[in-house]
């Protein structure tokens, strides 16, 4: 009809097919990252059902009005209300993901989009193909996060601004991606998409690094009988990362080992270098050293 306002989900013929608007999500772990994505949702008019391994957590979600239901036992197709879901949303450990995904995999109805928000994606990605689901999965991994956790530390607002990195799988269909695109965009992130192997060696070094770093610096301060108090404003920056989730980051670790590997031993090499020219006594390397650090530290991040 002429002057009919565009409608953002009909896609003219030879054009990508668009995901329609969702009803509904599920979303499966109701801590930091999903529970954020649970406020997000709801504020944007969009029905979430939950699911916590945590009854008091699903009970506090409900009750804040966020979730609206529960999304039944988790056992394979007894997940009920996973089959209402237009979204299905995994934001569990990433050891747990693909154990999950399967467990889902017979209950999930009509969904145009699986996605899940886990640190490493080739496990997962690999995983959803092997079970049939790659057309309409998409692996998702919002860059942003605090070593906080659970329910309480979830908060509206906590992607806005952020990149959400997409993997999706080898045979994602059009639908799914622009489902993923769009509920990125509804949590206020930017989306950039890159191949899951891609993605777990850059987090290696830029994610994954910092973290072991962190807590690898937390515990040679704990054998020296440094505690916490004794640090000042940079020790304690250098060590906030420790206080994360050490499940989480187990599994982690383990998913990403071989990448993470070779990041650690480039670390070693350069506290090797320090270590030796300290025993040298030689200024000029140190001061090159810690230059060249700086130089790279200016350059924005």
């Amino acid at each position: 009809m002429a002057g009919a306002p565009a409608n953002p989900d009909f896609a003219p013929s030879g054009a990508p097919a668009r995901a329609a608007a969702p009803h509904t999500a599920a979303v499966i772990g109701l801590g930091l990252i999903g529970g954020s994505i649970a406020r997000d949702l709801a504020a944007a008019g969009v029905r979430v059902l939950g699911c916590d391994r945590d009854d008091s957590t699903l009970e506090a979600a409900i009750a804040s009005g966020v979730v609206a239901d529960s999304l039944g036992p988790p056992v394979g197709p007894a997940w009920g209300g996973v089959a209402e879901a237009d979204w299905v949303i995994l934001a569990v450990p990433v050891d747990a993901a693909p154990a999950l995904l399967l467990s889902l995999a017979p209950a999930l109805g009509g969904a145009q989009l699986v996605t899940d928000v886990g640190s490493t994606k080739s496990a997962i990605t690999a995983a959803a193909e092997g079970l049939g689901l790659g057309p309409r999965f998409v692996g998702s991994h919002p860059f942003a996060g605090d070593h906080r956790s659970g329910w309480a530390a979830s908060a509206a607002g906590l992607f806005r601004g952020a990149r959400a990195y997409l993997t999706p799988c080898p045979s994602t269909g059009d639908v799914a991606l622009h489902a993923a695109r769009r509920l990125w965009g509804l949590c206020g992130a930017t989306v950039e998409l890159i191949d899951a192997a891609a993605h777990d060696r850059l987090m290696a070094w830029a994610s994954h690094l910092p973290q072991v770093a962190s807590s690898a610096l937390a515990l040679a301060l704990a054998d020296a009988g440094i505690p916490p108090a004794a640090l000042g404003r940079g020790g304690h920056d250098a060590t906030r990362l420790a206080a994360g989730s050490p499940e989480v980051w187990t599994g982690i670790a383990l998913e990403n080992a071989a990448e993470l590997a070779v990041a650690l031993e480039a670390l070693e090499g350069r506290l090797g270098e320090l270590r030796e020219a300290l025993k040298r006594r030689d200024a000029a390397a140190i001061h090159a050293l810690l230059a060249a650090a700086t130089a790279w530290s200016g350059e924005g991040g």
